[in-house]
This record gives structure tokens, sequence and C-alpha cells, in this order.
């Protein structure tokens, strides 16, 4: 059974469609028994960071998630699930689980053109909508994913890894940023495979046959 964390965040409900299509028995659960038992655990969902740890912590989910993570087990996190694995983010001074070394920072509101008249461009945030993930690292969730794919991103913020070796996806909005990361057990992206049509469902059931 998939666990799906549920945090008062909206999107929960696309994921679960997402394996139920796929054919798998998943369930959205805030249980702490329930998580600890299941097979893989999805942290899905869009939000802000410090309301997701404050929502966590009330629950006692951090814990959970902590000790989900040490069982060796397959954990996805998808868009804000990735940015809470981090230490710490720029979006309210927020402490997160700290899984992974690295921050969580804002984008710019400008950026800079390179030959054009125009030296700087404004750069819209959040950023919405289907951009480009080129796999930096071969990864089982990539099997039979194109290279570079588009995915569907809503995001303000962008996870920074202190350690490059954890990045096997970035993408390009305004900078270059880290886009999809995998250390041992735990994988996650900063877009949305479940509002990203066949290639979301495909990276999707490559982690449930992780």
């Amino acid at each position: 059974m998939i666990a799906i964390i549920d945090y008062d965040a909206g999107n929960l409900t696309s994921v679960a469609r997402a394996l139920t299509h796929l054919g798998y028995k998943n369930e959205i659960t805030s249980a702490a028994e329930t998580i600890l038992a299941a097979d893989r655990v999805i942290f899905p969902g869009v939000g802000a960071a410090k309301a997701t740890m404050q929502t966590l912590q009330k629950r006692g989910l951090n814990q959970v998630l902590t000790d989900f993570y040490r069982t060796g087990r397959p954990m996805l996190g998808i868009c804000i699930g990735i940015q809470i694995l981090f230490e710490h983010s720029e979006e309210e001074d927020a402490k997160c689980l700290g899984l992974l070394p690295g921050y969580v920072q804002k984008y710019p509101q400008t950026y800079p053109i390179i030959d054009t008249e125009k030296k700087t461009e404004t750069l819209k945030v959040p950023q919405i909508g289907w951009n480009e993930v080129h796999q930096t690292q071969s990864h089982p969730i990539f099997k039979d994913v194109p290279n570079p794919a588009h995915f569907y991103f809503v995001n303000s913020y962008y996870p920074v890894p202190a350690a490059e070796d954890i990045v096997i996806g970035k993408t390009q909005y305004g900078l270059e940023f880290c886009s999809a990361i995998a250390h041992d057990n735990l994988i996650a992206t900063q877009f949305h495979l479940e509002k990203s049509g066949r290639v979301g469902l495909k990276m999707l059931n490559n982690f449930l046959k992780f």
C-alpha cells in the first residue's frame, strides 16, 4: 500500500487518482501507524513551507516522515514535498525536515538577458506551466522518460542542495535550478508528476516499481 501524506494541503486527491489509474492501492492518511506500515510514502501538494512544517509538527508527522525515511523504503516528494526535505527555506524563514543538506531560495524578480538591448527581464513568479527537465544523471525514476521532457510546475521557490551528486534533473527558469533529486531511497521533484500527462505517470510508475 502507498501512503499519501495528509497535511491539509491541496492536490492530494490528484495523486491518489493517478495511483489508482496505475493500479496501485493507496490511502491519503495522517495516521502514523498507517504511514510506517506502508510499502512506499508520497508527500505531494502545494503550499507554503512554514505552514506545511507547522501542520507536520502539530500532527507529529515530521518525526514520522524521518522515521519512514530511515527504514530505507522508497519515499517520494512532489513540489512542496521536495522543498521541506532540506534544512531551511527562505519562505517565511522556515526550518524544514533537514533530511538533506541545503536550502530553498526564492526566484529573483529579474534576471540577466544575453545579446539583447535589454539588460534584464522581469521573471514571472510563481512559475506556472510547462517547462523542460534535463536529466543530469541516469536513475531508475527516469526509465523510458525522454531527455529532456516537459513537466508541469507551480512554484515560487526552488531547492539548492548542498551536494551536487544528489541532483538528477535541472530546469531553466531565469536561472538554472535543481528540479529533481535522488538520494538512497529518497526521490523528489519540484514539478508535479500527477499533472504532467503521460511522462508524469511514467515517472510515478517507475517510483512504484523502484
